[in-house]
């Protein structure tokens, strides 16, 4: 889990600074590799292969909303439904995360690396590496 912390002006013009947090467990990770053809880090680099810039940025967008999420008081739950999510792309606050992420390369490197599980990092490895090999 990470949490980025961004000062933005409200539509009253009020200046405030709040802490966002993105994460995605196990399970979500396996059910996007799952979704896309050949998985979804190949997608992305069929995307980027093919220097399609529209569909990069709508690929990082929904990667950002859908790692967004509010945590629950005692911690138990991390909360990603359509409310939380809405709240959220209709916060001043996402247009600067999402511009952050498709403008700046090593921002986004590190929010990739800081919402997928350890665990999920270690298998994605593991297979890179058996494919190499083979």
């Amino acid at each position: 889990m990470i949490k980025k912390t961004y000062t933005y002006t409200d539509y009253n013009g009020v200046e405030r600074t709040e802490t966002f947090y993105f994460h995605f467990t196990e399970a979500e990770i396996l059910d996007m590799e799952m979704s896309a053809e050949g998985g979804f880090a190949e997608r992305v680099q069929r995307i980027v292969d093919a220097k399609d810039q529209a569909a990069l940025m709508k690929v990082i967008k929904n990667f950002v909303i859908d790692a967004y999420g509010v945590k629950s008081d005692d911690g138990r739950r991390f909360i990603k439904n359509d409310k939380v999510k809405t709240e959220f792309i209709e916060c001043p606050a996402f247009s600067d995360i999402f511009m952050d992420m498709v403008t700046n390369d090593e921002l986004a490197a590190e929010f990739v690396n800081g919402v997928i599980p350890d665990t999920m990092k270690k298998r994605f490895a593991e297979i890179a590496s058996n494919k190499s090999n083979n």
